[in-house]
């Protein structure tokens, strides 16, 4: 058996690390909101509503930039991205620390809308790590670039008690260091082996127009101007978002849609990558509300859940290795199911809680890593675009759950039939996977193996080793 070591070495490490550190960084900017939450609500006077509205538009965000990032990855240089995404994810932590006498409600969603680029690196940060290695590793690989939601326990353990001594805005300011390391890294280890078939200067126009249409709508919305108005208005802007983003979509890459092995991806997607960025945006408000934790207190074990989610990314990736994604999901999806179901019909003690919390996490994670050793698999010429896009649907379902959690909490005092939903969604996904068990077999097992690695794949490892 191949050890993780000589896996590695098995392609360019560096540009491995590179990626991962884009990854983690802009996952740590992506959530800066949901530990910080807390703080925020309490000089701002928002309803439960708007609380979970505020914190899930950077997980929105970054769902809708991805199609678009997939795209420009398509035709421009992945290291390049990169550096841009870094850079404008610079932009919220600056404005915070430095202008926090100009925020309002509206200044807070457009800045939401920024953090959202940090999350979008995963649709260049994923694609240029595989593309460094050969296909019958992408599951380990792609899990430990993935590996950067770890970011997220960062925004847990490092965010609240800076907020506690130097106020909220100003602990902001704390992820800057972090962005400047993973720029270097990037300028100096970055690379991308992938070939390219779009242009560049459409995918790059229609990138900024949707990045400028989000975040008009992201302010739009909750103000009626669509012709909505309330709950109707929040739970639409998903679809407005992805309208928008499928506009500028070139039409050669719709093909991709009407396939239902896309549809089924999203929508595991949108349950294991969606639950976790959404309960990590979510869960610290979830606990103060429910538990009267400190603010604190809260954003730690926020920073354990995340950990534990984070961590085990890879090795839901290696045990896709060994048994196929395919099977691994099955047992994943139905752990998702059991534990909402379990928050759907009681609210547990504290200690129990945390428990049920820490193992929905580690099914999060493992299942994070499974989906994506199927994706390179199945579209090995289009797996930046397809990280984009299937990407993007954990970030709706990360839009979503707050929301929903909000709107439930809201209106019957509880948080029970938001999670009702959610047991509902993962048992639909489990049902899914299970009836197209057989037919993932026949072609992931096929292409993970050494003898059937597709020619493009082989070319792009030989550039990575020369």
């Amino acid at each position: 058996m191949q050890s993780l070591l000589s896996q590695l070495r098995a392609g360019n490490w560096r540009a491995l690390l590179a990626s991962f550190l884009y990854f983690d960084t802009g996952f740590t900017v992506w959530l800066l909101y949901g530990p910080l939450a807390p703080y925020m609500i309490h000089s701002l006077h928002l309803s439960p509503m708007q609380q979970g509205y505020l914190v899930a538009i950077p997980v929105l965000s970054a769902a809708i930039l991805r199609i678009g990032f997939g795209n420009l990855y398509q035709a421009a240089d992945g290291r390049r991205l990169a550096l841009l995404g870094v850079a404008l994810s610079a932009i919220p932590p600056l404005v915070l620390s430095l202008y926090p006498g100009l925020l309002g409600y509206d200044s807070l969603i457009i800045l939401g809308i920024l953090l959202g680029v940090g999350g979008a690196s995963f649709a260049v940060a994923l694609p240029m790590a595989g593309s460094n290695y050969p296909p019958k590793i992408q599951g380990t690989v792609l899990g430990i670039a993935a590996a950067g939601n770890i970011g997220a326990v960062l925004d847990g353990f490092l965010f609240p008690p800076l907020a506690g001594h130097f106020g909220w805005t100003n602990a902001t300011a704390a992820v800057l260091p972090l962005l400047a390391l993973a720029a270097l890294t990037l300028w100096f280890w970055g690379k991308d082996c992938s070939v390219k078939t779009g242009k560049v200067a459409p995918a790059a126009w229609s990138w900024a127009l949707t990045l400028l249409g989000l975040a008009f709508l992201a302010v739009a919305t909750p103000r009626g101007w669509l012709g909505l108005h309330g709950k109707a208005a929040l739970l639409m802007l998903p679809i407005y978002g992805l309208f928008l983003a499928l506009v500028f979509l070139p039409r050669r890459y719709f093909l991709v849609l009407r396939e239902r092995d896309t549809w089924a991806l999203i929508l595991v997607y949108a349950i294991t990558f969606g639950g976790f960025v959404g309960m990590s945006a979510f869960v610290s408000l979830l606990l103060v509300s429910l538990y009267h934790l400190p603010k604190v207190d809260a954003g730690m074990l926020m920073g354990l859940f995340a950990f534990t989610g984070a961590i085990l990314r890879p090795f839901g990736g290696i045990v896709a290795d060994r048994i196929s994604g395919a099977r691994a999901l099955q047992y994943f999806l139905a752990a998702i199911c059991i534990i909402d179901a379990n928050f759907a019909l009681w609210t547990p003690t504290l200690g129990v809680s945390i428990f049920f919390l820490l193992l929905l996490y580690a099914a999060f994670g493992l299942g994070n890593g499974a989906t994506f050793q199927l994706v390179p698999l199945r579209w090995p010429e289009k797996t930046g675009l397809m990280t984009g896009i299937i990407g993007a649907a954990g970030g709706v379902g990360g839009f979503y759950l707050p929301v929903v959690l909000g709107i439930a909490k809201e209106q019957t005092g509880n948080y029970h039939g938001g999670f009702g939903v959610f047991a509902g969604l993962s048992a639909s996904a489990l049902l899914m996977v299970v009836l197209l068990r057989k037919q993932w077999l026949s072609w992931s097992q096929a292409h993970s193996t050494p003898g059937h690695a597709n020619p493009q794949a082989k070319l792009q490892v030989s550039a990575a080793v020369d």
